[in-house]
């Protein structure tokens, strides 16, 4: 199978699904995504988007993410962030996101070390409500298509330059030849047993990247959300409980009933003090307790993790919920500048795959799915100016294994063996720990 596009985009999120709304209309995009559309890290975001409230807010709101990120950040990224974060989110409102309000305004909340209330968001759903516009839009579009269950193997090279993608549909090599593509891939949560993450995001464009040379950085930059649900029995991914709840004033309290740790602090601080106290105490996990806010508040506020709960026996408009810490997030990535553009010609990343140095060394919470929605627009800005000057190159593909399990068990394998080279303490107990 062959096929030639202007654009190839890798990854359905919001960063992939962004990027092609984006994108001229007059650009043929093909879409390819590991699973179904809805298979993402950010279908599985509860808390919101972060923004800067005005242009007042925009030096707080820079100062919030460098010091949640402990200055390790790239601020001109930051800049970037905080200054296009009000144009974002306007555009996804016009685009059909609902997001929560007050009468005809926004409703903002507050989140961890963030300093005033500048979250929007959807109840407990944000990611599945941005989502699922986004996706609706896309397909609308008569210049992109989609191809759900489409494992991208590599990308094709010639010299320093990429002309497209190999990928695996219905157990078939399919050779896509395109002028630029995007790498969308999403995270790392399946390289972890203990993560919040879907568990297919394995990787695959870290292994992608090394494979082909492609500058990475800051690999050990990797965030444990402090709130996961604690459950012993579960075998596939942690459930979040949002950092919005500690937002709405929930209370992290130890096993005698005392609070340990200011709940908004910064999360590696939170998780911290959360491991400190489970080390101390000998249990698994602490509680974090809302049981004082009004019950229905809650289930309106909270609608998802007040069900998540309730199937799992635990009613939390009555009792404290059990968490513990689990991988969340990965700061590190493909190297892009501020364009998205990686060190390979013709290729970009965006989202949770790159690393534009926004988030530092830990992120500021809400700042994903914002990060998304800002670098892959530049990104298809970028495009939209320079693909003109483009051409399709002539180039023998070779064959590879049709083997979708086993390419993922390498790719995952070489992107784990990488993590533990570049950081002497991500080890065998950090990847296998539950």
């Amino acid at each position: 199978m062959e096929m030639n596009v202007d654009v190839l985009i890798a990854g359905s999120g919001v960063a992939g699904l962004y990027c092609a709304l984006n994108l001229n209309s007059n650009l043929k995009v093909l879409i390819i995504t590991k699973s179904k559309l809805t298979e993402t890290n950010t279908y599985l975001a509860q808390g919101g988007i972060s923004t800067a409230r005005d242009e007042k807010d925009i030096p707080l709101f820079i100062e919030d993410t460098l010091k949640a990120g402990q200055y390790k950040n790239d601020r001109n990224s930051v800049q970037i962030l905080a200054e296009e974060s009000m144009n974002s989110i306007d555009h996804i409102l016009t685009l059909g996101v609902v997001l929560d309000k007050i009468g005809e305004d926004l409703q903002f909340t507050k989140e961890g070390a963030h300093s005033i209330n500048r979250i929007v968001h959807n109840k407990d759903t944000t990611g599945k409500a941005l989502a699922d516009a986004l996706i609706e839009h896309v397909k609308t579009l008569k210049n992109v298509t989609i191809f759900e269950d489409t494992y991208l193997v590599d990308i094709i090279k010639d010299n320093n330059t990429c002309v497209g993608g190999i990928a695996i549909k219905e157990n078939t090599q399919f050779n896509i030849k395109s002028k630029v593509l995007v790498l969308a891939t999403g995270g790392i949560g399946g390289i972890f047993n203990n993560s919040t993450n879907q568990r297919l995001l394995t990787g695959d464009g870290i292994a992608i990247a090394i494979r082909n040379n492609i500058k990475l950085k800051d690999l050990n930059y990797i965030q444990f959300h402090p709130t996961a649900l604690f459950d012993e029995n579960i075998d596939n991914r942690r459930f979040l409980i949002s950092e919005a709840v500690r937002g709405e004033g929930g209370k992290l309290i130890n096993s005698k009933g005392e609070r340990f740790i200011d709940e908004l602090l910064p999360r590696d601080v939170v998780s911290n003090a959360i491991n400190e106290e489970i080390k101390n105490s000998g249990i698994p996990n602490v509680w974090l307790d809302i049981t004082f806010l009004d019950s229905e508040y809650i289930k309106k506020r909270f609608p998802n993790i007040y069900e998540e709960c309730l199937i799992r026996g635990i009613d939390i408009t009555k009792e404290p919920i059990p968490v513990s810490p689990a991988q969340h997030y990965f700061m590190g990535g493909i190297e892009t500048d501020s364009t998205s553009k990686t060190s390979l010609e013709n290729l970009y990343a965006a989202g949770e795959v790159s690393c534009t140095g926004v988030h530092g060394a830990n992120r500021l919470a809400s700042n994903s799915l914002l990060e998304g929605l800002v670098f892959s627009k530049r990104a298809a800005d970028s495009i939209n100016k320079n693909i003109t000057n483009i051409e399709f190159h002539e180039i023998a593909i070779p064959k590879v294994s049709t083997d979708v399990e086993k390419l993922i068990t390498e790719n995952k394998e070489l992107a784990i063996e990488e993590f533990k080279r570049r950081s002497k303490d991500l080890n065998d107990e950090l990847f296998n720990h539950r």
